[in-house]
């Protein structure tokens, strides 16, 4: 055991900047370090000091999304080491969550994001079907890679759909089953063939509707029934109250 490096991650995560940093992702979340500066109380030449420490420590994951870079706890190991040390340190003190994407609420709750659900209503979507192991994300590496497994026929089948025969092993060039980081929410939707699949049905059954001159999509009365369903009340209070 390497007394040296336990006593480093101590002093890490025992700097208060750095400890607001991380504790904002404890939801899940991704966040820029501009994000994270505002988070810490600290100037964000700071901060970015701070993260690459971290980084290097292996608190913090990093992800480049186009011109972004998203940071992120690097495992569940490191959120479970952090869950004990707030059950040690008592009550914690309340933090000001960072606020991220569109002030907009009909964006937040349910848009398109290319050709899938994206906002809240895309969020649980994708936690629901991870929920029934009918599909997995690698949240513990770069957020790219998506597996199906053999449940996802009966999964789809309550949703009306039919599993593509060919589904995941079907060699295309686009993935079948992708994560997707969420503008809005800073977590992984669903993408690929199957989130598109899933965002056209939804589309043709009336569940969803186009807005036009916009990427929002309102969920009408026969599709917030069909979601609270499908998805679980406290799912689509979520989507709906944005709690």
């Amino acid at each position: 055991m390497n007394t040296n490096h336990i006593a480093r991650i101590a002093s890490l995560v025992g700097e208060p900047a750095r400890a607001a940093m991380l504790l904002q992702l404890m939801d899940g979340r991704r966040l820029t370090a501009t994000e994270l500066a505002r988070a810490g109380h600290v100037s964000p030449q700071t901060a970015s000091r701070h993260l690459a420490q971290m980084v290097e420590a292996g608190l913090m994951g990093v992800e480049q999304r186009g011109r972004h870079r998203y940071h992120r706890l690097a495992s569940g190991e490191v959120a479970r080491m952090l869950e004990g040390l707030m059950q040690i340190a008592g009550e914690p003190p309340v933090q000001r969550r960072v606020v991220v994407g569109p002030r907009d609420d009909t964006m937040r709750r349910a848009r398109m994001c290319y050709d899938h659900v994206a906002g809240r209503l895309g969020l649980a979507m994708a936690e629901s079907l991870l929920i029934e192991r009918a599909i997995e994300f690698d949240d513990e590496g770069d957020g790219e890679g998506g597996h199906v497994t053999d449940r996802l026929g009966d999964v789809l089948q309550r949703w009306g759909l039919a599993l593509e025969p060919e589904q995941a092993n079907a060699r295309r060039a686009r993935p079948y089953c992708r994560p997707c980081l969420d503008w809005s929410e800073r977590r992984m939707h669903l993408a690929g063939r199957l989130g598109a699949m899933l965002c056209t049905h939804c589309l043709a059954k009336g569940w969803l509707t186009r807005t036009a001159g916009s990427r929002a999509l309102t969920i009408s009365p026969e599709g917030a029934m069909t979601f609270r369903d499908r998805l679980g009340l406290d799912a689509w209070r979520r989507v709906t109250d944005g709690a």
